[in-house]
């Protein structure tokens, strides 16, 4: 039992993984309150949970908040399996399709037709550009045989295990996934489809993601076994197409968006990466010549929607895990990237999507 005095306190506290109020989730299953004292029994959902300290902090503070309270001893054990057994089926009970059919959550793959291209480096500091302006964001790295979303977020955390479901480490205000989390070092993935498909299911399903407003999907260059298996999997995603000025790039990225289009995807547009690089003089040195976005977008029927110009900033900020739209937002290729994300934040479209209502 709870003590009233202590459960509206305790009710603001929310587990920073599950991102649900401890009370709700079955963590303090006793807080009782007697001349002063606040005694607290505290049930993390696993022993080695990487948020305890935190957890039991937010827990201290919130209850010594409370009238009356001069002192807060706190209990700390760990769920018994019965007990987190039921929270999972409960969490999965409120959403068994995260990203099903009718989700809310909009969901954006960045596509390319060959590597290099920076697709990556886009991805991650869209994702932090977006997660600044107060949306909730989520990463899948899926280019499992060249992962680098962990590395370019600055994360080296591991998801947390609960049951047979997993919940994602955030970095700079985004939750993300790769199967670099799960492999130790620097070590090679090499699988063929029926596991790339797999592991891409795993994360949609198994992911406790909460509620996103976007999730991002760090595809792998080409138009091979993940990209089926994501318009498989996710019919309804937008894709954003990466290239880089270069025309013969350009020819090949046009491909990603084609592949798209021919699962049931909708093409966004057009993102040019590399898009030269400016000089003292105030001219600009097109390194990898120029017109391949124009032509990419112009070919696919979309709108280019961002240039952006070469940076040691951002490439500082990728070896760094320094994203620069947070580490540099004053740098131009940070100013690009924000204003992608102000453009995507406005066009988010319901059409066809049914909404969580009916008639009366």
């Amino acid at each position: 039992m709870i003590d009233p005095r202590l459960e509206r306190a305790l009710g603001t506290v929310v587990d920073p993984e599950i991102r649900r109020p401890l009370v709700e989730l079955d963590m303090i299953p006793a807080a009782d309150l007697d001349d002063g004292t606040a005694r607290i029994r505290l049930e993390l959902t696993v022993a080695a949970c990487p948020a305890a300290d935190r957890i039991q902090a937010d827990v201290r503070q919130a209850a010594a908040s409370v009238p009356g309270v001069e002192r807060v001893e706190i209990e700390v054990d760990v769920m018994s399996p019965a007990t987190r057994q039921a929270l999972v089926e409960r969490l999965r009970g409120s959403r068994p399709q995260q990203f099903g059919p009718g989700t809310l959550t909009r969901i954006i793959a960045v596509a390319s037709g060959k590597g290099g291209v920076g697709k990556s480096t886009v991805t991650a500091n869209l994702a932090v550009a977006l997660a600044a302006r107060g949306l909730a964001v989520g990463v899948i790295d899926a280019d499992v045989h060249g992962y680098s979303i962990p590395a370019l977020l600055g994360t080296a955390d591991r998801p947390t295990r609960v049951g047979d479901m997993m919940m994602p480490p955030e970095a700079h205000g985004v939750r993300l996934v790769s199967i670099g989390m799960f492999v130790e070092g620097n070590r090679s993935v090499s699988w063929r489809g029926p596991m790339l498909h797999r592991t891409l299911a795993q994360f949609l399903a198994d992911v406790w993601w909460g509620d996103l407003d976007v999730l991002l999907i760090d595809m792998p260059p080409g138009t091979g076994d993940v990209a089926i298996s994501l318009g498989q999997l996710l019919p309804h995603a937008d894709v954003l197409v990466v290239t880089t000025p270069q025309r013969a790039a350009a020819e090949v990225a046009e491909r990603a968006g084609e592949v798209a289009r021919q699962t049931g995807q909708r093409v966004l547009g057009v993102v040019e990466n590399m898009a030269g690089l400016a000089q003292p003089d105030g001219s600009v040195l097109e390194l990898f010549g120029a017109g391949g976005g124009e032509e990419a977008a112009r070919r696919l029927g979309v709108p280019l929607l961002a240039r952006i110009p070469l940076s040691v900033a951002l490439r500082e900020g990728g070896d760094a895990g320094a994203p620069v739209v947070a580490a540099a937002p004053g740098d131009p290729a940070a100013a690009a990237i924000i204003a992608l994300a102000e453009s995507l934040r406005g066009t988010r479209s319901i059409a066809g999507r049914g909404l969580p209502v009916s008639p009366a």
